[in-house]
C-alpha cells in the first residue's frame, strides 16, 4: 500500500506567492487553493497512492516554542488573503476524499513524521510532497521526498531517497538533524553554533557521525582552533537546536495507514464549491461538472439574475457532405459551427450536422458563429480559399470576459456558463466524436449567453471591430512568415560557441579551478567561500547567483562581469540562435504564432518561435535580427509608433502640459527634463534628458521612488523629489492616477478608451504589497492596453489597405508598436506611405499619432 503525506501549509504557501491573486465572483481570494489544487492533482497523478493524509498546521505556538520562545519568531504573520483560504483549502480537500489533520501543540512536520514512521515500520511505502528540506530526516528506504523547487520560473522536483539526501547534503538523512543542530536554519531561527556554515557542519557530522560523538571528542579533535572555540562557546545551543530540529515522531494521532485510505467523493458539496469559487478547471480535473452542484446557482447567475432566456432545441443528427445543406437549414438565421479533426460541426435551425465541405462552409453567405475563427483563416489561406461572415467568435469572447482565464475550451465554458436545455438524440455510429457533438449542441446557448455578457460590458464592438478583423489579419501573417538567413544564423550559432568557450576558460582562470557555471551551488561556493566575496542572500539550497545579486557586485571582482557577460551570450545561443534553425520551415522562412487570447492587458504575444522577445539592448543581442531578411526582389517597410503611450497617456488624463508639449512637436523627454528640474530647455544635457526619460516611463508603470533611484543610479530622495516635481508640472497626470486608482477599487475593474476590462482583485486586498501592485495594475492597464487596442487597429487598417490597393505587400509581423511590411523594392516608397498613413490615423487622440518609417534589406537595417 502507498500512502501519499502532503505538507499542506508549505503547498499552499507556496501556491500562494506563486500565483498573482485570483477571485472568486463573490471576492473570496482563491490563488493559493486554485495552485495547491494544480500541484496536487500533478503528483497525485504520477504517485498513484491508496491513502492520502495532508496535515497543516493548528497554530504558531507548538511544545517548541515552550523551549525557546523565539522560535520561528523571525516569520512574518499569515497575510489575510492566505489566511481566508486555509479552512476553504481543508474543506474542499475533505469533499474530494482525502484526510485532512492538524493537531494543537504539534507542527505539521510533527504529523508527518508521525505518519511516515507508521506507514514504513508496517512495511507501506510513503512518499511526501513537501517544499520544507526538514522532511529529509524522515527520509529511508520505504520514505522518499518529493520536494519542488522553482528556477527562472520552471518547476522542477528533487526525488530524496537516503543516496540523493547524502548526495545533496553531505550527510544521512539520519544525521540531519544533527546537521541543522550545528548550521541551524534561520527559516525557523532555530540558531545552531555561531560562525559554523553548512558546509563545516556538513564536514563534521560526516567525520564524527553525530552531535554526541562530536563533542565527546572535541578536545583532542583535529579542528581549526577557531572553529573549536566557536563549537565549545556553542555547545548549548547546538543541542536546543537538535532538539528545536528533531521531527516528533510520536504524535498522538490515528497511525493504521488503511484509516486514510481514499473515500468516495462528495460531488455534490465539492462541486457547488468549485462552482461558488469559479474554479472551473479544478471541477474538470476532478471529473466533476455543475450539474453535480444539483441546485447551486451558476456564476452568471449570481452575477445577474434577470438573465435573457435562451430557447432549448430538440435538434435532429444529419450526416452531410454538402454545406449547402447547412444554409438551407439556417434559413436566413446564423450558423454555430466549429471545425474538428477535419469535420464541421454546425447547428442550424432545429438540426445539428456532421459535415466534411469545410470549404462549402467558409464560403456560405451567412452569419457564422465559430470557435477559433483564426485557426480557421489560416487552414482557408493554406488550403486556398476563403473564410466569409464570421459575426462571432466563442473563444474570443470568452477571453474579452475573463482575459486572466487558463483555458477556453468548451469544458471550461460549459461549466462557467452552463449549457442550455437543448438536446440531440442520435445513435453513434462508427468514427462519431460524441464529445463534438455533445460541444456543438451547447454551442448556441454558449454563444447567446457570452454575447449577453458582452453586451452587459460593453464590449460587443471590441470583439467585432477589433479582435475577429484582427484574427484574420494574424492569420495572412503567420501565413505569410518571414524570410531568414539560415547560413548567416548558423554562423553566428557557431561565433557564439566560440565566445562561450573563451569565456568558460576566463571564468576558470579568475576562478583557480574549473566548475559548472551553470550550477547556483557551484558558483556560490567558488564566489562567497573561495573567494570571499559578500554573500547578499543565502537559501537552504546555497548562495542565491541571480542577476540583482551579481550585478550588484561586479565592482568586488573581475569575476562577476565575466559570468553575467557569459550568461547573456548562453541564452542568446540556447534561447535564440539555436532555437530560430530549427523553427526555419522548407521555405526558407520563420511562421511564428500569434497568441490572440493570452494576456491580461490585450497585448500580443508570439510562441514557436517568439519573436516578440528578440533582444535588442546589447549589441550582440540586436544582430539577430540582421538575419530576418527580405526575399530575393524584395524589401522591409518597418515602423514603429513615437511614444505611443505618453500619447495615450497625455489624451487619457487631459494633461493640458503633455499636450501642448506634443502639439508643439517639443522632445517630450527634453521638455519633462526641463519641467521637473526648473532648467531652461537650452541646459538639457542628455544625461538630465536619460533621467527624464525613466521619470516618464516610469510614471505610467507606476513607478515607485526606490525602483527610480536604482534605474537612474540617484538617492532615493532625489528620485521622490523628482516624482513629486513631476506630478506638480503634470497635474493632469497626477489627478488621472488618484481617479484611476479610486475607480478601480470601487469597480473591481479598468477599462482601455475601447471597453477592454481587465479585474483588479488586488485592489481588495488589506495586504499593503499586493494592494500597491493593484494600484500599479490600474494605472497602467488603461494606458497599455488601449495602446495595444490601437494598434491592432492600426495592423487591421493596413491589412485591409494592402489587400485592397497593394496586395504583392504582406503584412509579415508586429512587435509591441512596431509594424514590418515584406514588398517588392520597386513599390517601397509607396507603400511606406501607406503604412505611416494607416498607422497614425488608427486612433483620433488629443495629440496626433506619429510614427518613424525605414526601409532595409534586413530586419536590422530598417529597424535603425
Amino acid at each position: 500500500m502507498k500512502l501519499m503525506i502532503v505538507d499542506g501549509n508549505s503547498i499552499l504557501n507556496r501556491a500562494f506567492y506563486g500565483i498573482r491573486l485570483l477571485t472568486a465572483p463573490d471576492g473570496t481570494p482563491t490563488n493559493a487553493i486554485f495552485g495547491f489544487l494544480n500541484i496536487f492533482h500533478k503528483y497525485f497523478s504520477e504517485e498513484k497512492p491508496d491513502a492520502v493524509a495532508v496535515c497543516f498546521d493548528v497554530s504558531k505556538k507548538t511544545f517548541r516554542n515552550e523551549i525557546f520562545k523565539d522560535y520561528k519568531g523571525t516569520r512574518k504573520g499569515m497575510p489575510d488573503e492566505l489566511r481566508a483560504q486555509l479552512p476553504i483549502m481543508k474543506e474542499l480537500l475533505s469533499y474530494l476524499g482525502y484526510s485532512v489533520l492538524g493537531l494543537e501543540g504539534f507542527e505539521a512536520d510533527d504529523l508527518i513524521g508521525t505518519l511516515s514512521t507508521a506507514a514504513s515500520d508496517s512495511n507501506h511505502s510513503c512518499v511526501i510532497i513537501t517544499g520544507d528540506r526538514d522532511s529529509l530526516q524522515l527520509v529511508d528506504e520505504r520514505v522518499t521526498v518529493l520536494l519542488p523547487s522553482t528556477r527562472s520560473g520552471k518547476t522542477d522536483t528533487t526525488v530524496y531517497t537516503p543516496d540523493k539526501v547524502l548526495e545533496n547534503m553531505g550527510v544521512r538523512p539520519d544525521q540531519i538533524v544533527d546537521l541543522k543542530a550545528l548550521m541551524g536554519d534561520s527559516s525557523d531561527n532555530i540558531p545552531g553554533v555561531k560562525g559554523i556554515g553548512e558546509k563545516t557542519a556538513a564536514d563534521l557530522i560526516s567525520k564524527f557521525e553525530t552531535l554526541d560523538g562530536l563533542y565527546s571528542q572535541i578536545e583532542g579533535a583535529d579542528i581549526k582552533p577557531a572553529a573549536k572555540q566557536k563549537l565549545i562557546d556553542g555547545k548549548e545551543d547546538a543541542y536546543l537546536s537538535q532538539t528545536l530540529a528533531t521531527i516528533n515522531r510520536a504524535v498522538p494521532i490515528e497511525t493504521d495507514i488503511l484509516n486514510y485510505k481514499i473515500k468516495e467523493i462528495d460531488k455534490e458539496s465539492a462541486a457547488a464549491l468549485l462552482l461558488r469559487l469559479n474554479l472551473m478547471n479544478a471541477m474538470k480535473t476532478f471529473g466533476l461538472s455543475a450539474a453535480d452542484a444539483k441546485n447551486a446557482p451558476s456564476i452568471s447567475e449570481k452575477v445577474e439574475e434577470k438573465e435573457e432566456v435562451i430557447e432549448s432545441v430538440n435538434y435532429t443528427l444529419i450526416r452531410t457532405d454538402n454545406a449547402e445543406d447547412i444554409k438551407s437549414a439556417a434559413d436566413g438565421k446564423e450558423v454555430c459551427y466549429f471545425v474538428r479533426a477535419g469535420l464541421v460541426y454546425a447547428a442550424a435551425g432545429d438540426k445539428i450536422f456532421i459535415c466534411s465541405d469545410i470549404k462549402g462552409i467558409s464560403a456560405l453567405d451567412v452569419s457564422k458563429h465559430t470557435y477559433d475563427c483564426k485557426a480557421q483563416y489560416l487552414h482557408a489561406l493554406k488550403s486556398g480559399f476563403e473564410l466569409k461572415n464570421v459575426a462571432f467568435d466563442l473563444k474570443l469572447a470568452a477571453y474579452l470576459l475573463e482575459p486572466t482565464a487558463s483555458d477556453y475550451d468548451f469544458a471550461s465554458l460549459v461549466t462557467k456558463y452552463g449549457q442550455g436545455e437543448s438536446k440531440c438524440d442520435f445513435v453513434a455510429e462508427f468514427g462519431d466524436d460524441e464529445e463534438a457533438i455533445s460541444d456543438i449542441v451547447n454551442m448556441p446557448y454558449l454563444c447567446k449567453k457570452l454575447a449577453c455578457e458582452l453586451k452587459k460590458q460593453n464590449m460587443l464592438s471590441l470583439l467585432s471591430e477589433i479582435e475577429i478583423p484582427l484574427s484574420e489579419t494574424l492569420s495572412n501573417m503567420e501565413f505569410e512568415g518571414f524570410c531568414v538567413d539560415r547560413e548567416g544564423i548558423s554562423k553566428f550559432d557557431k561565433e557564439l560557441s566560440e565566445t562561450l568557450a573563451a569565456s568558460r576558460e576566463k571564468i576558470y582562470a579568475l576562478a583557480g579551478e574549473e566548475f559548472n557555471i551553470n550550477s547556483p551551488k557551484q558558483l556560490g561556493e567558488i564566489l562567497f567561500e573561495k573567494l570571499g566575496l559578500p554573500a547578499k542572500k543565502k537559501t537552504k539550497t546555497g548562495y542565491s547567483t541571480n542577476a540583482e545579486i551579481l550585478e550588484s557586485l561586479k565592482n568586488e571582482h573581475d569575476i562577476i562581469p565575466e559570468i553575467l557577460e557569459y550568461r547573456k551570450v548562453a541564452k542568446l545561443k540556447s534561447t535564440y540562435t539555436e532555437g530560430l534553425i530549427g523553427k526555419i520551415s522548407d521555405d526558407g522562412r520563420i511562421h511564428t504564432t500569434f497568441l490572440q487570447t493570452e494576456t491580461r492587458t490585450g497585448r500580443l504575444s508570439s510562441i514557436e518561435p517568439n519573436l516578440q522577445n528578440i533582444p535588442v539592448r546589447t549589441a550582440l543581442g540586436s544582430r539577430l535580427r540582421k538575419f530576418f531578411v527580405a526575399a530575393k526582389g524584395k524589401t522591409l517597410i518597418d515602423a514603429d509608433y513615437s511614444q505611443i503611450e505618453l500619447r495615450v497617456l497625455s489624451h487619457v488624463a487631459n494633461d493640458k502640459a503633455m499636450i501642448e508639449a506634443f502639439r508643439s512637436g517639443e522632445d517630450i523627454h527634453t521638455s519633462t527634463a526641463a519641467k521637473i528640474h526648473g532648467l531652461p530647455i537650452e541646459m538639457v544635457t542628455p544625461d538630465i534628458r536619460r533621467s527624464a526619460k525613466a521619470v516618464n516611463f516610469g510614471i505610467v508603470y507606476g513607478i515607485g521612488a526606490y525602483s527610480l533611484s536604482q534605474d537612474i543610479n540617484v538617492p532615493v530622495y532625489e528620485a521622490k523629489r523628482l516624482i513629486e516635481s513631476y506630478l506638480e508640472n503634470y497635474s493632469g497626470v497626477a489627478e488621472y492616477m488618484k481617479k484611476t486608482i479610486s475607480d478601480g477599487e470601487n469597480d473591481g475593474y479598468v477599462c482601455t478608451l475601447y471597453g477592454r476590462r481587465r479585474a483588479i482583485p488586488e485592489l481588495s486586498s488589506s495586504n499593503k504589497i499586493l494592494h500597491a501592485a493593484g494600484e500599479r495594475i490600474a494605472m497602467n492597464t488603461p494606458i497599455q492596453g488601449t495602446a495595444a487596442d490601437i494598434i491592432k487597429i492600426a495592423m487591421n487598417k493596413v491589412y485591409n489597405r494592402l489587400k485592397r490597393d497593394m496586395p504583392e505587400a504582406k503584412l509579415i509581423l508586429q512587435v509591441h508598436d512596431e509594424l514590418i511590411i515584406e514588398c517588392p523594392e520597386n513599390l517601397a516608397d509607396e507603400v511606406s506611405q501607406i503604412l505611416k498613413q494607416e498607422m497614425e490615423s488608427a486612433a483620433n487622440l488629443k495629440v496626433t499619432l506619429e510614427s518613424e518609417v525605414h526601409i532595409g534589406k534586413n530586419w536590422l537595417i530598417a529597424k535603425e
